[in-house]
């Protein structure tokens, strides 16, 4: 099965993809939107793509490549973030790593290097590739990363600020692989409308059938101020009679515009 995610390699959207793809599988993109372009058009089985962190909240670029393009959400992954500062020494003055990175290690950074200076990079992987070319740069990644040839040292571990720092990861597929099985399912959906009250009635179907909604979310939709779509997360599968009506309830509500069903799903843990 090929798959596409976020690289270089040793980025934690590899390590995600590692449970559904063998490594001489996996190809990488700079972008989450490339990715899902890639897969949308076919050139892969299956991509991963970041959603959300624990603690810096949802991947915006993935939240709106997933409204530009039409795929099947087929799996979520969570994986534990474990991030180490990774260099050749002690004698660095920048931190490279992903911005979300960057962010979720903001309370250690500011109280031990608080006159390094800091730089968001593509991946967390290419922070640690920085880092191993040059001794004035200092890396954030999984402290594995360090294993990779003998260049890099574990400065320290585990300096998320947060214990609980997790990611889930969604495994995306051409829409034709979509499914109506799983307990989680995941909608996008576009009114087209402003008016009082129109999330109240966006949110009330799932409330009267006792569908719980896990996550969500506004994006703008580009087209103009005020106008928004809608990122939704189910407790509940497509093959369900409430699920169902629900939803044609919300496409009611949105016939001047448009729902996506992204798929239902289920999810794995990877601990690694």
């Amino acid at each position: 099965m090929a798959a596409v995610t976020l690289g270089p390699e040793g980025t934690y959207s590899h390590r995600a993809t590692r449970a559904i793809a063998d490594a001489e599988e996996i190809d990488f993109r700079q972008s989450v939107t490339s990715i899902v372009d890639a897969v949308a058009g076919g050139e892969y089985d299956r991509g991963v793509i970041p959603i959300e962190n624990s603690i810096e909240g949802s991947v915006t670029e993935s939240l709106d490549a997933l409204a530009e393009y039409d795929v099947a959400v087929v799996r979520e992954i969570v994986t534990p973030i474990r991030h180490a500062l990774l260099a050749q020494g002690k004698g660095f003055e920048t931190i490279a790593s992903h911005s979300q990175a960057l962010a979720q290690c903001r309370s250690y950074l500011e109280s031990e290097y608080p006159d390094v200076a800091l730089e968001a990079v593509a991946s967390t992987a290419q922070g640690v590739e920085f880092a191993r070319e040059d001794p004035s740069v200092a890396g954030i990644g999984h402290p594995a990363n360090a294993e990779n040839g003998n260049a890099l040292e574990v400065l320290a571990e585990d300096i998320q600020d947060q214990d609980s720092n997790a990611t889930r990861f969604f495994a995306i597929a051409p829409v034709e692989d979509r499914s109506t099985g799983g307990g989680k399912t995941t909608l996008v959906a576009y009114p087209n409308a402003n008016y009082p009250g129109l999330l109240l009635e966006l949110l009330e179907p799932f409330a009267d059938r006792d569908i719980n909604m896990t996550r969500v979310e506004s994006r703008p939709s580009g087209r103009r101020l005020g106008d928004y779509v809608f990122h939704i997360d189910l407790e509940a599968g497509l093959y369900e009679s409430r699920t169902i009506e629900a939803i044609e309830e919300i496409e009611g509500l949105s016939e001047d515009g448009w729902v996506r069903r992204l798929g239902s799903y289920d999810t794995e843990h990877v601990v690694d």
